[in-house]
Order: structure tokens, then C-alpha cells, then sequence
């Protein structure tokens, strides 16, 4: 029903909003009871018969969905949470996967043992946000996270980069008021172009699993960080990824053995699909009869789908999560630049692929196609702008009041790919780094 309205929308410009929709039913409603009172009648009182049956099933799924989301943002809200900006010194010559190895030490889901601790306490797993932001073109690359879960981030993250420094940052969200009166603002979400276990361009593919001479290195995250750097005086860029251990919620079912059905389902159904496509039809002569018949031939994949099938393979065998991924530009409104909101929209292209897996932007301002005979778009379009940067600063993704079904799957070499500490051979000068390596005095020294 979704894509019906989406094409509806994209083709004739029309945007079907849920007040009108209300009201055309009302309206038809009224009328059905002016012309058919007897059968409109006969109808409520059928309904009113049996109330005592639908009315409370009603009530208590009603009830029962508005505790666990009070009890849920009660925990929430009880947390305390901390945004840690990762400082990388100058001469830091680790590949993503060392990021990799930093993801694979925070996949951690406690807090839904028991089905008491999910849906009476409301208790919630941990998710995390890897932000990296350009302000005034500076870019920085932060981490947030639950407070009690500080000493696991310093000690996955100084595990892997050794003289890396990681200092507690205000929240530079914060810092402006980020009002659609006083700003100029556009965001999305990020989706995938294919299924979720089909694998983006990874840095596997970019052959940075091993290090490489500084001039032969390429970096796909050196795009990204440069175009962040451009931003100018009055300019803001901000971009995250909201990350939590993959549970299956997704798909909302369960496979053929009784299990929470997730992506690695999800992945062998795409590998089975592709290897029956590749048997063909093969036509014998009987030797008996003389007649021509046809049966199955042995499966003969091209190159392209034996890669892609041992590309979904990889991406399913390792560590998934669920992954939310916005973007959002702010500028003072005499220096709005709309050709930012063009790059922000394709900030991910090199990680795309058209024989596997890519990103596209959706939801928010993608929203709005700007057609002449839009009409309120104005309005709507200033609640959006506050809503898109209220979902940012909270970092929600998963939960009310921004839960999102535009959620993605992605494995640790995925995210490594688009959030990792760059290596020295990113040069780019907007990116902050430290002088020089940080460490503690050594433990032997006389006192």
C-alpha cells in the first residue's frame, strides 16, 4: 500500500495525508445515514451487539501496546548518556579493520533476558550512535553512548588504536537552536537499494583488510570526509549511524524452524533463489522411445552470480546490527547552499554498487517533491525540519516517539566501512587530529 501511494505521489504530485482521508469517510458515513439510515442502523447495532467480544480485545491491546511504550521511554529517559569524540593522532597507520574488531566488542544486548525485564520493566538492549559531523567545516568523529558503557567503548577503541584520544564533548547538537524560524534545514534517512544481506562496496573490495603503501591506498571515507570539510562559515553537516545488536524485529515472523526469523534466513533464501535460477532446462533424446524430452541440468552460475552468492555468504556470516543512518544539513539561510543537499543525498556513492547493495535517501525533506499545486507543504515542511533534528539529538531510531521501519541490516565489515578512524593517508585538513600519540606514564618509573 506504501509503494502505491509513493508512485501516486511521485508521478502526479499528490500527497494523500490522513485528516482528509478521515474526513472523505466521515463524510461518507453522514451521508450513507441520510440515504441508507435503515441498513446504517441495522449495521451500528450489529457492532453494538457484540462489543462485549471486540470491544475488550480492543482496549487491552490498546493498553497493553501504550504500557510498554510508557514503561520503555521510562527506562530510557533514567539512562545517562555520554558522546565521546574520538581524536586520532597523525600518524595512525590502522586499516578498517581495526574498526571491525571495535564493532565485534560492542556487540552486546543485555537488558531483554526475560520477557519480564522487555515488556513489564521496559527495559531496552543498548544501541549506540557513530557520528561523524562537520561543523564549519571541521570534522570530528564522535561516539555516543550509555554512560555505563564508557570503559567498554575506551577499551575496545584504545584496544585497536593505541594513541588515539578520547575526551568526554559537549553534545554539539545542542549548540544551536536549530529553529526552521531562525535556520535553513534539510535531513533524510538513508535506505538500502536491495535486501539487507546483499553486501554494500566494502573496504574488503577497496583492499584496505591489509595495509598499503600511502600512495596506493584509496580510501572511500576520504570522499566522504573531504565534502564535509567544504562546508563554510555558518555551515553545519551532521551525520549518524544509529547501530543495536540484530534481533530479527524486522521481519516480524518467524522460519521454518519455529525461530526468530533474521537476516541469515533472509540471506539463504537470496543464495537459494539465485542458485535456482542458474539450473537450466536441458532437452534429451529416449533412447526407447525416440521422443524428445527435457529435464533439469545441473546448476552452471555465471561469474557474477557465484560472487554474488558468496558475497551474500560473507556479509550474513558475520556480526549483524540493526542500523539507522541520517543526515542532516543546517546553514544560516542567507548561505544555504542547495547543491549541499545534492551531495548529502549521494554522501555514500562510493560504498554503492550496482551489482550488489547501495544506499538512497528517504523519508523527511525527500518527502516533498515541490510541486506548484502542493498545497500546506509550508507548514508540514517546518514540522519535519524540527522533527528530523528532535530524532537526531535524541538519537532514536528503534523506539518511540521516532521509531522507524526504514531500519537497515548491516554486518561490522559494512559499518567499519563507512565509520572507521581514518589512517594518516587521509590528509584532508578539516580533519581534527591530535599533534601527537597520547599514553600513560610508564608503571616503573621511581617515586
Amino acid at each position: 500500500m506504501n509503494e502505491q501511494i509513493e508512485k501516486l505521489k511521485g508521478k502526479l504530485g499528490l500527497r494523500i495525508m490522513p485528516w482528509p482521508i478521515f474526513g472523505l469517510g466521515l463524510s461518507i458515513l453522514m451521508m450513507s445515514l441520510v440515504f441508507m439510515t435503515r441498513e446504517v442502523l441495522h449495521a451500528f447495532s450489529i457492532a453494538l451487539f457484540f462489543a462485549p467480544v471486540w470491544l475488550p480485545l480492543l482496549l487491552i491491546g490498546s493498553a497493553g501496546t501504550l504500557w510498554v511504550v510508557l514503561k520503555r521511554s521510562e527506562f530510557i529517559a533514567k539512562q545517562n548518556y555520554v558522546l565521546l569524540e574520538i581524536k586520532p593522532p597523525r600518524n595512525l597507520d590502522k586499516t578498517p579493520l581495526a574498526m571491525e574488531a571495535v564493532l565485534s566488542g560492542m556487540h552486546h544486548s543485555p537488558g531483554e533476558s526475560t520477557w519480564y525485564k522487555k515488556y513489564i520493566a521496559g527495559a531496552v538492549r543498548p544501541w549506540w550512535s557513530l557520528e561523524i559531523a562537520s561543523l564549519e567545516g571541521q570534522v570530528h568523529f564522535f561516539i555516543w553512548t550509555r554512560a555505563n558503557f564508557r570503559r567498554l567503548i575506551e577499551a575496545q577503541m584504545y584496544a585497536q588504536y593505541p594513541g588515539v584520544q578520547i575526551v568526554e564533548a559537549p553534545d554539539y547538537t545542542r549548540f544551536l537552536s536549530a529553529k526552521p524560524e531562525e535556520w535553513a534545514i534539510w535531513g533524510c534517512d538513508f535506505v538500502h537499494t536491495e535486501k539487507d544481506p546483499l553486501p554494500i562496496k566494502t573496504y574488503v573490495e577497496y583492499g584496505l583488510d591489509k595495509v598499503q603503501k600511502e600512495p596506493e591506498q584509496v580510501d572511500p571515507l576520504a570522499n566522504l570526509i573531504e565534502f564535509m570539510g567544504s562546508m563554510k562559515k555558518g555551515e553545519y553537516l551532521w551525520l549518524q549511524l544509529v547501530i543495536r545488536v540484530h534481533k530479527g524485529e524486522k521481519y516480524h515472523k518467524l522460519n521454518a524452524s519455529g525461530k526468530t526469523y533474521t537476516w541469515k534466513d533472509e540471506g539463504k533464501e537470496l543464495v537459494q533463489a539465485i542458485r535456482t535460477e542458474t539450473v537450466g532446462k536441458v532437452k534429451y533424446k529416449d533412447i526407447f522411445t525416440g521422443e524428445m524430452r527435457e529435464t533439469e541440468g545441473f546448476p552452471n552460475p555465471t561469474k557474477g552470480q557465484s560472487e554474488k552468492m558468496a558475497a551474500i555468504e560473507r556479509n550474513v556470516s558475520k556480526l549483524g546490527f540493526d542500523v539507522g543512518i541520517r543526515g542532516i544539513y543546517l546553514a544560516q539561510p542567507e548561505k544555504f547552499d542547495s547543491v549541499i543537499i545534492s551531495g548529502l543525498t549521494g554522501i555514500f556513492k562510493q560504498f554503492s554498487s550496482e551489482s550488489m547493495n547501495g544506499f538512497k535517501p528517504s523519508g523527511w525533506m525527500t518527502e516533498f517533491d515541490d510541486y506548484p499545486w502542493e498545497i500546506g507543504t509550508s507548514k508540514l515542511k517546518d514540522k519535519y525540519r524540527r522533527l528530523v533534528v528532535d530524532a537526531y539529538r535524541r538519537r532514536q531510531f528503534f523506539h518511540d516517539p521516532f521509531k522507524s521501519e526504514k531500519t537497515l541490516i548491516m554486518s561490522t565489515e559494512e559499518i567499519a566501512t563507512i565509520f572507521h578512524i581514518p589512517s594518516r593517508a587521509v590528509s584532508t585538513p578539516s580533519l581534527t587530529r591530535i599533534q601527537s600519540a597520547t599514553s600513560e606514564a610508564p608503571a616503573n618509573l621511581p617515586t
